[in-house]
């Protein structure tokens, strides 16, 4: 990790930090300072996003409804596979609470990340402690992609959107094995959001879909 001088912010990520289980002692012996920004979505339409990755590297794999089961059934989720296994973000959360305090924890909504990225950001901001220069005129939504482009307000050339990997159209996931998957998260999600004190609503954005 590189120095930070005064006037600085140095900032390192990956989503493999918060499912890694030395990861929370290895960072506090490190700099027990550290602020955190968590970003989480749904859990299943995190794992379904998860698997469609998965699947354009390698189109051989097992279908999602064969993977999510270890006996379907009787209804036995396969919670040992990782595309699951991480959406339970509690279990996760636990270990990093074992070493920092919530007040050096962010847990930014993947869905209004995308939905309204200036107002998710306007959090980061605040959180980081710098002055808000993000704002809604930096965003251009993409309808094709699905998510929002940056641009610099005073650029006219064309806003910078992800790349070719990211707004993958998903294969379509028996319904049994959504509403499985959505009783399953169900309790986790609940205890998320006890520990956190935020409602994340999935529940609620599940009735709506």
């Amino acid at each position: 990790m590189p120095r930070t001088v005064d006037g600085q912010i140095t900032m390192e990520k990956t989503p493999s930090y918060f499912v890694t289980n030395d990861a929370p002692q290895r960072i506090h012996s490190m700099a027990k300072d550290t602020k955190l920004i968590v970003v989480v979505r749904n859990p299943v339409t995190r794992a379904i996003s998860d698997y469609t990755q998965t699947l354009s590297k390698k189109p051989e794999i097992p279908t999602f409804e064969v993977l999510a089961f270890k006996n379907r059934t009787l209804g036995l989720i396969d919670a040992s596979w990782s595309a699951l296994r991480i959406g339970i973000y509690a279990l996760h959360l636990e270990s990093w609470m074992q070493y920092f305090p919530l007040s050096q924890m962010l847990f930014v909504s993947g869905e209004h990340l995308i939905s309204n990225p200036a107002e998710e950001l306007a959090k980061v901001q605040e959180f980081l402690g710098l002055r808000r220069i993000i704002t809604d005129k930096h965003f251009h939504f993409n309808k094709t992609k699905g998510f929002p482009c940056l641009k610099k307000p005073e650029d006219t050339g064309a806003p910078r959107c992800l790349g070719k990997s990211k707004g993958r159209i998903h294969p379509k996931i028996d319904p049994d094995v959504i509403r499985r998957l959505r009783k399953f998260y169900k309790p986790f999600n609940a205890m998320f959001y006890q520990m956190t004190g935020e409602d994340f609503q999935w529940e609620k954005e599940e009735l709506e879909g």
